[in-house]
């Protein structure tokens, strides 16, 4: 627990007090966001804003990691060693930093074109597909070699699970190597096109993204307090993940460090994340499913970004089929831009929504394993 919190506050001042930082040499840059023209009028006063400020929150996560893991150095003798540097970090980190680059890519050939339109669409799927299938590959293909303080082999799962999961794996639902490879590839799509989608107000997609990573943490937190590597904990309802100490370190770095952005990034936003930021924080969001084995409870710890999704599929399916629109704009918060809603209102009530689905999942999660023990 303690290289938890040392990570917290660690990434939670990096980027509290980094962001400024990176306002002004953003504005000197200037890498303002530019503002499509037929989005909501109001929008048009953000122009200029700085963008890319996910570099903040990610570099953040990254070092923080560093500073948690010379803080397991530390752990009783009694405890299993994860002290050294994981297939599990370099799969959630390397998913983060690198979907990240592809939004960076993005928000570059925006701030260089003084245009909304940056990567083609093409081209920023090829870059989620790549990014997917490298790190599910090794995600799938690498069990672990971790042995406890005294030695002895106590855990050779991989990070990735051959097997769909909802709260664990579902034996029955077998989809092999390959299969889960495709599955991690099409997550990692879902989860980074449905924070992107959801980023257009200030602090929503920031405030959203703290709680699902927050779950995330709590959730790797009591599976690595029961779990089966554990010599001492072997009991029949236990966790078989790897390395889950590491996967809530990772998942609380992430949630402080979004937390320090999102004091520069509530409204009015003297900065955004751009697709930087939106990118890599649903590339690390999709890693945590995989490697927390929830890949089917997301939709519902992720309930807000669904949604939001939806009501793009929706509008798009609507009009091409009918020709008439569902929203008076996709997503679905400028809809409620457009119905009158004042910018605070919309963030503050899709946040509750977002803690909605947080806490149904988690509700869920913890009567799975009040089941299990009875």
């Amino acid at each position: 627990m303690r290289a938890v919190i040392v990570a917290i506050g660690v990434a939670f001042l990096i980027s509290l007090f980094g962001t400024p930082i990176a306002i002004k040499v953003f504005t000197r840059l200037k890498a303002g966001q530019p503002i499509r023209a037929e989005g909501p009028a109001m929008h048009q006063g953000k122009k200029g804003t700085p963008t890319m400020g996910g570099v903040v929150f990610i570099l953040a996560t990254v070092i923080a990691y560093v500073a948690g893991h010379l803080a397991l150095t530390t752990l009783p003798d009694a405890q299993i060693a994860q002290v050294e540097p994981t297939i599990t970090a370099l799969v959630l980190l390397g998913l983060m930093v690198f979907s990240g680059a592809v939004g960076f890519i993005d928000d570059f050939l925006k701030v260089r074109k003084r245009h909304s339109g940056g990567l083609n669409k093409r081209g920023k799927l090829a870059g989620q597909i790549l990014v997917g299938a490298v790190f599910g590959a090794v995600a799938v293909y690498f069990p672990s070699s971790m042995t406890d303080v005294r030695g002895n082999a106590t855990n050779t799962e991989t990070v990735g699970s051959t097997t769909l999961s909802f709260i664990r794996d579902i034996p029955a639902l077998e989809i092999g190597k390959v299969g889960a490879v495709i599955v991690i590839i099409l997550v990692v799509m879902a989860a980074t096109n449905g924070v992107n989608l959801t980023d257009g107000l200030d602090g929503l997609a920031t405030g959203a993204s703290v709680m699902v990573l927050a779950a995330y943490a709590l959730i790797a937190f009591w599976q690595y307090r029961h779990w089966c590597a554990d010599p001492n904990y072997t009991e029949a309802y236990c966790y078989t993940v790897r390395d889950p100490l590491e996967i809530a370190l990772i998942a609380g770095a992430a949630a402080g460090a979004c937390v320090g952005f999102l004091w520069w990034n509530t409204s009015p936003a003297r900065i955004f994340m751009g697709d930087t930021g939106a990118l890599g924080l649903g590339g690390l969001i999709a890693g945590m499913a995989m490697s927390t084995r929830t890949i089917l409870l997301l939709p519902i710890l992720g309930g807000l970004f669904v949604i939001v999704t939806m009501s793009v599929v929706i509008q798009i399916i609507s009009f091409r089929t009918t020709g008439k629109r569902v929203f008076r704009m996709s997503p679905l918060q400028h809809h409620f831009e457009l119905a009158g809603w004042s910018e605070v209102n919309i963030v503050v009530r899709f946040w509750i929504i977002a803690g909605i689905g947080v806490a149904v999942a988690l509700g869920l999660f913890y009567s799975e394993f009040l089941a299990a023990v009875s």
